[in-house]
């Protein structure tokens, strides 16, 4: 029987090891799929973390790109025709707490011709005339024309801003054109008087000047009088309330004794077609 119970317990621990043998591949197996699911997980966590943060990336350089809007507003142009400048006006983003604020001047443009201009400078021997222009002067190109009437224009051979000429016995136009890359921008024209003119137009001229001050000074005058009557008038409301109460009472009772006059007056009237009826009354009482 010892012999036996050995005999099976051999047989016991070997079949046992024989498991044990079999089962470690099997929950080695095991615990390396465990790990590989784990590795998955952990993989699809990160690759859901990288792709909420893809969009999220992608929205703050949108916000990074995207440009504040401004408004903008544009001044009036220095000139009504030609060219001239003007003030471009921030009226949102300004720095502090201002409104507006002036973001740079640029250059504006309006109709070609000018028609005709006044000399810059003048006197009884000579006369300056300018080109419409914008500084630099020197980014424009400059011709000068001498008009001759019927007849083809004469270009002269300064080719500045600035024209200086001289008077003679009879009265001269010129014209000049501004040139901006070929392109014209500006014309303006000049008349030069001679000088029997100038002095002509000069000694005519303080008449007009007078009458001009007389006109202004007479209108002054007015108005400072109707500033003062208002003036008084407010001071003295009451006095000026009470004068104007009695003169309409005045001419209420003008008006009542007027109507009573007339009453009066109608009343004399038909008194006399009224005395006759009463004589024949009083006769024929007597006679009975």
């Amino acid at each position: 029987m010892t012999a036996v119970w050995l005999l099976l317990a051999g047989l016991q621990s070997t079949y046992g090891i024989n498991i044990t043998a079999v089962q470690d591949p099997s929950l080695a197996n095991e615990g390396e799929g465990e790990d590989e699911g784990e590795n998955e997980v952990e993989e699809e966590a990160e690759n859901d973390s990288e792709a909420e943060n893809e969009p999220q990336a992608e929205a703050e350089e949108d916000v990074s790109n995207r440009t504040v809007v401004k408004e903008v507003e544009f001044g009036m142009c220095t000139v009504t025709c030609g060219v001239g400048i003007r003030e471009v006006i921030l009226t949102n983003g300004c720095p502090g707490s201002e409104s507006k604020c002036i973001v740079r001047v640029e250059e504006c443009r309006g109709p070609v011709d000018c028609g005709w201009g006044k000399p810059i400078s003048e006197s009884l021997e000579s006369v300056r005339l300018a080109c419409v222009h914008t500084s630099p002067a020197n980014r424009f190109k400059y011709i000068w024309r001498l008009l001759r009437p019927d007849q083809q224009a004469i270009i002269l051979a300064n080719d500045s801003a600035i024209l200086e000429v001289h008077r003679d016995t009879h009265p001269k136009a010129f014209e000049c054109e501004t040139l901006d890359n070929n392109e014209i921008v500006a014309s303006i024209k000049f008349t030069i008087y001679t000088t029997t003119e100038l002095q002509m137009k000069r000694s005519s001229r303080p008449d007009t000047d007078a009458v001009l001050v007389f006109v202004l000074t007479i209108g002054v005058i007015m108005c400072i009088f109707v500033i003062f009557l208002l003036m008084f008038i407010i001071i003295n409301w009451a006095a000026v309330k009470d004068f104007w109460g009695a003169k309409a009472s005045t001419t209420e009772m003008q008006s009542e004794l007027s109507s009573m006059r007339y009453k009066d007056s109608t009343c004399l009237d038909q008194s006399p077609t009224e005395i006759p009826g009463h004589e024949d009354d009083a006769l024929s009482e007597w006679n009975e």
